[in-house]
């Protein structure tokens, strides 16, 4: 158990309404559900197999998903015969995580206040999620909820940026996050893990995939970057307005079919 943690259930602790997210996921992820359903990508089959073997996700293991969103991951690992049971802050991402994963249990909470027992999971995961968590409430929590040989396995994709086109989408909404915002390639998600100490070696893998749209689609990836969703009305039809006119001046992106490349990196730690 993490050190000067109570044995209390967390929802007894904090109290799951009373933990806040960041303003941007909130506002952006509860307008943009069908934006990401439509637009997001999902896991290569290498990395996701890459994960469940490394945490030993199978039958009988009880495994946690943190920041599941609309279950983009979670419906990749049910086959499993794991129990799995998934945390989500945003009432529309969790309507839609019931939906589209119903034999899972869905419950409200946040990384920082789990509502679940001490040592009640084998695995816990998060899925393009944990550089949204508040490191240094959530690694605690983390650590408590895991069983003492289980395995904290993180996931993201994120856009190869090697083509111009894709340099030039980054470069329209950026703006929008502001300074300091939560982003997977900060690293200040990795910096908190490492100062935490309460988990051993990171050990990573890398996987490549490209994810096919139609223009729509591609508008739809847009819309469903959340400091894009919470931005205001002028300020998204301004986004949308360079987007379109990036779709209709780089041949790369002419047709009915846009190929999006990703990298998919995968990283697993134990509890110390």
């Amino acid at each position: 158990m993490a050190p000067g943690a109570d044995r209390r259930p967390d929802g007894e602790r904090h109290g799951v309404s009373g933990d806040r997210i960041h303003p941007a996921a909130g506002r952006g992820f509860e307008v943009a559900v069908e934006h990401y359903e439509r637009g997001r990508p999902g896991y290569p089959d290498d990395a996701v197999t890459y994960l469940v073997r490394e945490l030993g996700i199978g039958e009988g293991r009880d495994v946690l998903e943190l920041g599941a969103g609309t279950g983009k991951f979670t419906e990749l690992i049910v086959h499993t015969g794991a129990r799995i049971t998934t945390v989500e802050p945003v009432p529309a991402m969790r309507d839609a995580l019931e939906r589209n994963c119903p034999t899972v249990r869905v419950l409200d909470g946040t990384a920082e206040a789990i509502p679940a027992e001490d040592s009640a999971f084998d695995a816990v995961i998060a899925a393009a999620a944990f550089h949204w968590f508040d490191g240094v409430r959530a690694l605690p929590e983390i650590h408590r909820v895991l069983r003492p040989e289980g395995a904290l396995g993180l996931i993201w994709n994120t856009r190869d940026e090697a083509s111009d086109w894709s340099e030039r989408l980054t470069e329209i909404f950026d703006r929008l996050a502001g300074e300091g915002a939560p982003r997977y390639r900060s690293g200040h998600w990795r910096q908190a893990l490492q100062r935490s100490q309460l988990f051993g070696p990171l050990h990573h893998r890398l996987a490549y995939h490209v994810h096919h749209v139609t223009p729509e689609a591609f508008l739809d990836r847009v819309l469903s970057v959340s400091y894009v969703a919470a931005a205001s009305e002028d300020e998204r039809a301004r986004v949308l307005a360079q987007v379109n006119e990036l779709i209709a001046t780089d041949p790369e992106l002419g047709g009915q079919e846009i190929a999006i490349p990703y990298r998919t990196d995968v990283f697993w730690t134990r509890p110390r």
